[in-house]
């Protein structure tokens, strides 16, 4: 198909606007953590660190990074066993209800959040509760597990999608058992893909909030959680644009990292 000049132009126009709506409030998040005003005014007059030390020895917000570092690693360890497993089930082998199996793990990411936020907190509460177990941090990696499955089924299944078998398929043939050809020939091709979902696993399990409202108890506090918290306590205004500014560092490199590993990765055959 081919536009027009004027076309082009407003297509680019758009694609400006568009750009400039997601990515001109997380610009201003990050020069807010560096402006010296407290009351942020703006444009900034003055800049300074000293937000980012004071956000360093708030003990509140420490625990809140750690809480999320550990959901999101173990959020993303269940992830990858579970959703590795799924793949190869649905890649390797023909079975009745296959197809309904993908859309089963695939759901959670495409429902809203505050529906999977409701469910996984009835079910903690019928299955949990009578064994004494509440809500915390076991709840909230359970919780976030269940969409970070998606993200390393979906680029393990594509991966284990473009090899094919015949690798496999040969190493056998020269004699190499189950676990050798695991090793030496599935792994091999699958490590970039599992890492990349890994890395996207992380970063949406550490910026999640609508779940974790659901499946948090007392004791649990994320980041997210705790940033929404202190969001209107002006005291709190300059370590809340400093761990925003963080989340947005942290959340980007991963991804940027993922992307670079799922276009960058070619198939071994």
């Amino acid at each position: 198909m081919t536009l027009s000049p004027a076309a082009r132009a407003a297509l680019r126009a758009v694609l400006v606007l568009g750009l400039a709506v997601i990515y001109v409030p997380l610009l201003v998040v990050l020069v807010n953590s560096v402006n010296a005003d407290r009351a942020f005014g703006w444009p900034p007059t003055s800049f300074t660190g000293r937000w980012w030390a004071h956000a360093m020895d708030d003990a509140g917000a420490r625990r809140a990074v750690l809480t999320s570092v550990k959901a999101g690693l173990g959020a993303t360890a269940i992830a990858l066993v579970l959703g590795t497993a799924a793949a190869f089930a649905v890649a390797r082998h023909r079975f009745f209800g296959r197809e309904a199996v993908s859309l089963a793990v695939v759901l959670p990411i495409a429902l809203p959040g505050i529906v999977t936020g409701i469910a996984l907190s009835n079910a903690f509460q019928v299955v949990l509760k009578p064994l004494g177990v509440g809500l915390g941090l076991f709840t909230v990696i359970a919780g976030h597990a269940t969409f970070c499955v998606v993200t390393i089924y979906n680029n393990v299944l594509a991966r284990l999608r473009r090899t094919g078998t015949s690798l496999e398929e040969a190493s056998a043939d020269l004699g190499a058992d189950t676990f050798q050809t695991l090793r030496y020939v599935t792994f091999p091709a699958l490590r970039s893909a599992m890492l990349a979902g890994g890395l996207l696993s992380f970063a949406l399990s550490f910026d999640e909030i609508i779940v974790t409202t659901f499946t948090a108890g007392p004791g649990a506090q994320t980041l997210p959680i705790w940033i929404f918290g202190n969001l209107f306590r002006p005291n709190q205004a300059p370590v809340v644009n400093v761990l925003a500014a963080a989340m947005i560092v942290l959340s980007v490199i991963p991804i940027w990292i993922a992307q670079r590993l799922s276009s960058g990765a070619r198939s071994p055959v």
